[in-house]
Formats: C-alpha cells, structure tokens, sequence
C-alpha cells in the first residue's frame, strides 16, 4: 500500500492538472439530502474557503436554503489545531499563516454539517488530507461530545483510491459527494 505522502503528492498534482469549475448542481444531492439528516429548520454548516486547486464548495451558498443557514469558515489556532466562525459572503476575510482565507475571531461555534476538503478518498469513506491533521482532530475531539455532526467529503471522482492507509486518528466521513453524487 502505498504511504500516504505518496498519495498526497500523487493526488495534488493530479488534482491540478484535472481540475475544472463546476455549477451549484453539483452539491443538489446534498443539499435534497440534508433535510433528512438535519431535524432542525436552522442548523450551521461548515465549509472552507477553496484554494490550490480544492473544488469551490462556496458553489453550495447559491442554493437559498443553504445560504440562510449559519454558515461557519474554520480559523487556526494554537498548534495545528481550529475552531468554526460565522462567515457571510460581505465579511472581510484574513489571510493566516498557510495563506488560507478566515473569518474574524469572534464566538466560535460547533457545525451541525461539515465540508471536508479531500485529496483522495476511498470506497469505505475515509479521506487523505494534506496531513496536518486539522480536521481529524478536531473530529476526534468533537464528535466525541456532539455525535450528530454529519461530516461530508467533497471531490472530484477522480480523486478516488482503492485503498487509502487509514491509521488510529483518522475520521472517516458519514459521506462523499462528487459530480457523481452521493457515496453513503
């Protein structure tokens, strides 16, 4: 099996040179099937702001029903560590120190529905990251406290694996959606 440093350069590079845009019917699976897993009319949900190549998940904010939502953009802190803060599209974002785009520090918030991003994922769900190993622990960490947090995978389908070397901390994700849609 290859090691996961492997995969991740594998999967970088492929995802650069396949990359595309895609349109807000990308995430219409989703979000038909978020009613049925959320049984609350408001509920805050959890994306990244896209860069080097992830897929625009900011393309779900088009659909109303998302967009009226709590709509939370995760901030580091401390070492390798982040928590969610509310963002709306006309708050100004900060550039941290891995050059992402955040939100202001302000009450930071547990998400009801998370968008993970993804370099590869596999059949069982599990995911590759870029291996600093944010979202796993803080997966590790909440979920332990707040078991409804529905945790979703977003990739191209060519960013699929066989088999991904899964190791004691790693989350995998309640779904994966691609312009293929839904694995559950």
């Amino acid at each position: 099996m290859q090691q996961k440093s492997q995969l991740r350069k594998k999967y970088l590079k492929l995802r650069k040179k396949k990359y595309y845009n895609i349109e807000k019917e990308f995430f219409l699976p989703l979000v038909k099937l978020l009613p049925f897993k959320i049984k609350k009319k408001f509920f805050k949900i959890a994306v990244y702001y896209p860069s080097n190549f992830e897929l625009n998940v900011l393309k779900i904010l088009e659909f109303n029903n998302i967009v009226s939502q709590d709509i939370l953009l995760p901030v580091t802190v401390n070492k390798n560590l982040m928590q969610f803060f509310s963002w709306n599209s006309n708050d100004i974002l900060y550039v941290n120190k891995f050059g992402l785009l955040e939100p202001a520090k302000t009450q930071p918030k547990i998400p009801d529905v998370m968008l993970v991003p993804i370099l590869a994922f596999d059949k069982n769900k599990n995911r590759l990251g870029y291996g600093k190993g944010f979202y796993d622990r803080y997966l590790n960490k909440y979920l332990k406290k707040f078991k409804n947090i529905i945790t979703v995978g977003v990739a191209f389908s060519f960013q699929k694996h066989h088999k991904l070397p899964k190791y004691q901390n790693d989350v995998k994700l309640d779904f994966i959606i691609t312009e293929k849609g839904i694995y559950k």
